[in-house]
Formats: C-alpha cells, sequence, structure tokens
C-alpha cells in the first residue's frame, strides 16, 4: 500500500471506533504490524483527531503532569489509560514524566518550562563544552535547561550535544583560528575529557533501567 497519510489513520480509527474494522483487518489492509494499528488507537482515544492533524509539540501545563503522574503511580489506572484522561499524546511521554519525577527533577510546562530561551550565543572554552554536554546528557537532553544553566544560546547546547553524539569529544574541539591547548590535547586529556561524559551517560542509563524495572511490576498489577 502507498504511504498511510494522518487522515488514513483517522479514517481506521473511525472504522474500529464504530465496529466496522477489527484491529487485524486493518493490520491487513494496510500491511503494517498489528501493534502498529494499535498505537494508531491508543493515540485516537486519547486526542482524537489532533493525535495525527496536530502540529509540533503539544504543551503540557505542569499541573497535568504531576497529576497525571501521580494517577499512575497510585495504580488509577493504566498508562493508556491514563494518556486518555489527561489528553496525553503518548504512553512514551508518560514515561518520560514518570521518570524525572522518581528521580526527583523539576517537572516543568512542556516547551521550555518557562526558560526564557537565550538567541545570543558566547564564547566557550573546550572544558566548558565538556561540562554542557555532560549535563545536557544527563538531563535528558533538556537543551532549554542547559541554555540556562550555562548561559549559552539554545543551538550552542543542541550543537555541542549533536557534534559529540556523532564525533565523540574530537566534536568539541573549536578548530578555527588557532587554539593551541585545544589542538595540542595528550590522548590521556581526551580520554579524561570523554570519561566525564561517559560516566554521565551511564549514569543516565542506569536510572532509566532502574525506573524500568519499577514501572514493568507496576504494569505487572494490571495484567
Amino acid at each position: 500500500m502507498s504511504e498511510i497519510t494522518p487522515e488514513d489513520k483517522i479514517y481506521y480509527c473511525r472504522q474500529y471506533a464504530e465496529g466496522k474494522m477489527t484491529q487485524g483487518h486493518i493490520a491487513r489492509v494496510t500491511g503494517l504490524a498489528k501493534a502498529s494499528i494499535y498505537m494508531w488507537i491508543k493515540k485516537y482515544e486519547s486526542m482524537g483527531t489532533d493525535a495525527f492533524l496536530h502540529n509540533g509539540n503539544k504543551h503540557y501545563p505542569k499541573e497535568l503532569k504531576i497529576q497525571a503522574v501521580e494517577d499512575f503511580l497510585s495504580g488509577a489506572d493504566s498508562q493508556y489509560g491514563i494518556c486518555k484522561k489527561y489528553g496525553i499524546k503518548s504512553t512514551t511521554q508518560l514515561r518520560k514524566w514518570i521518570l524525572m519525577y522518581n528521580s526527583h527533577e523539576k517537572i516543568k510546562a512542556s516547551g521550555t518550562g518557562g526558560i526564557p530561551i537565550m538567541t545570543k550565543g558566547r564564547k566557550t572554552t573546550f572544558e566548558e563544552r565538556i561540562q554542557i554536554v555532560q549535563y545536557c546528557i544527563s538531563h535528558d537532553h533538556n537543551y532549554a535547561e542547559t541554555a540556562e544553566k550555562y548561559q549559552i544560546s539554545y543551538q550552542q547546547a543542541r550543537s555541542y550535544t549533536i557534534k559529540y553524539e556523532a564525533n565523540g569529544i574530537e566534536g568539541l574541539q573549536d578548530k578555527r583560528g588557532r587554539r593551541k591547548p585545544e589542538a595540542e590535547m595528550t590522548e590521556l586529556e581526551k580520554l579524561r575529557a570523554e570519561n566525564k561524559i561517559l560516566r554521565a551517560e551511564k549514569e543516565h542509563a542506569e536510572m532509566e533501567v532502574s525506573f524500568l524495572k519499577k514501572l514493568k511490576e507496576i504494569e505487572r498489577r494490571w495484567g
């Protein structure tokens, strides 16, 4: 079948909601996995047509996020039930909030969470760029928060992190002009710098694994 459009998804979800087609039937017609159809339907049940037609990121107030997380953790409903109740686009989004809540991070309103985005950058040293990427990775790639903390532009926070993830520690070196200290870094110095960021990645990954184990225990209650 040709590419599935947002309108196609809405059509099939309505067919399912009206009892005219089963998930298996839709999967066969579209040539997609049944799991994909299941996700369409859950999103449609939560947000209606906006699940497929809404452009850009949906903004959720801080109070809604906290209430949704607390409802789930108290066993009030399943992830899908909570998403449907609060109009949350996906369970992935809900799980992210739960992870932040369990790690005692501040849950803020969507978007920049009220943080003013700096559009004007500043010069940074190699050591600063390491610290910036380390912080950004350990805080779930929150570029706005990282930019605010280090007083750099949003674009710098994003660019440094992407460069590191694509090219490693070398990606953080400023090769423009004559910058001898960075160019002459020893292999040991480079390894030490890399290790700082890798520790942040490891700690964040371990936190997610721990959270997912807890999440599975809660989900088992819903059988």
